[in-house]
């Protein structure tokens, strides 16, 4: 419990802060947050392809394809 508290307690923290920021302070870290997130984003999309979450989607639109219910585009 003490450790989502501590969680709890930092996100207040940079809330705040963020809250305070001038404009262009504001879209610098927004930037550098986009940024951030999509990386985490890929990386995730990595490591979940590489360990065979994803192979549903492949087998899903291999067998749509196999069944004539795909175009060329």
């Amino acid at each position: 419990m003490a450790n989502t508290t501590n969680i709890t307690n930092e996100i207040a923290f940079l809330e705040n802060r963020i809250a305070k920021l001038d404009n262009d302070s504001f879209s610098m870290l927004r930037d550098w947050f986009i940024e951030f997130d999509q990386a985490r984003w890929d990386k995730k999309l990595e490591v979940d392809s590489n360990a065979g979450k994803l192979d549903f989607l492949i087998n899903a639109a291999l067998a749509e394809h196999q069944a004539g219910k795909t175009r060329d585009l």
